[in-house]
C-alpha cells in the first residue's frame, strides 16, 4: 500500500481525475466507481462511501454533464460551476415577515423556542436563485430534513411505495394513479437516481 497523501484525496477529488483524464466520453457509473474504490483503497486500505454519490453531487455543480439516467461525461469546454447565491439580510427579513416568523411546514416559531432558517425552495447547487420568490422559512428540524431528502425525491420515494402496495393489493385504481404520477417524473427526468421498477 503506498504512504498517506499530505493533503487528504477526496471521493471528489478521484471522480474529477477519472474525468478529466479521459474527457468528452460517455461513462456510466460502474467503471468509475471501480476506479475510485481502487484508488481510495491504495490509498487509504479502506473502500470508499458511496462514490456515486459524488458523481451525482459534481453533475449537480456543473462539472458533469448528464447524458442519460447513469451516464456521465466530462466537457472542458462546458464545465461551468453553478453561483451558489445566498439571501441578503433585508431578504431575509421579508421572508420572515412574509411567513409570519413561521416554519412554513409545522408553524412552529421562535416563540417555540425552535430557530428558524430561510431556505432556498430550488436548492442553490441545482441552479436555485436567490430571490424571494424561492425563499421560505423552515424551522431547524425540517431545513435538516429538507437537505437529507429534498421534497421531490420524498415525493418520488412515495408514490413509488403506495405504486408497490397498490401491485400488492391488487388496486388498480391506485396502480394507474401512482404510475402516471411517476411516468411524469420519468418524462421530466426528475430524481432519476431514483429507481422506479414498474
Amino acid at each position: 500500500m503506498s504512504s498517506m497523501p499530505s493533503k487528504k484525496t477526496t471521493i471528489s477529488d478521484l471522480v474529477e481525475e477519472y474525468f478529466t483524464n479521459h474527457p468528452n466520453v460517455d461513462w456510466e457509473h460502474g467503471p468509475v466507481v471501480d476506479y475510485v474504490e481502487d484508488r481510495y483503497f491504495n490509498l487509504y486500505g479502506r473502500k470508499p462511501r458511496d462514490p456515486w454519490r459524488a458523481i451525482r453531487n459534481l453533475h449537480q455543480r456543473g462539472f458533469l454533464i448528464q447524458v442519460r439516467k447513469g451516464v456521465y461525461r466530462y466537457d472542458p469546454e462546458s464545465v461551468a460551476e453553478i453561483t451558489l447565491e445566498d439571501f441578503t439580510p433585508e431578504q431575509r427579513r421579508e421572508v420572515l415577515d412574509r411567513d409570519e416568523y413561521r416554519c412554513v411546514i409545522c408553524g412552529r416559531g421562535i416563540q417555540d423556542g425552535v430557530e428558524l432558517h430561510i431556505d432556498h425552495i430550488r436548492p442553490r447547487n441545482r441552479g436555485g436563485l436567490a430571490i424571494i420568490e424561492n425563499a421560505q422559512t423552515l424551522c431547524a428540524q425540517h431545513n435538516f430534513i429538507k437537505k437529507q431528502s429534498n421534497q421531490t425525491e420524498t415525493g418520488k420515494r412515495m408514490f413509488i411505495r403506495l405504486y408497490n402496495l397498490a401491485k400488492k393489493e391488487d388496486n388498480g385504481e391506485l396502480l394507474e394513479f401512482c404510475g402516471a404520477i411517476l411516468e411524469t417524473y420519468e418524462k421530466y427526468r426528475i430524481n432519476d437516481h431514483i429507481e422506479w421498477n414498474r
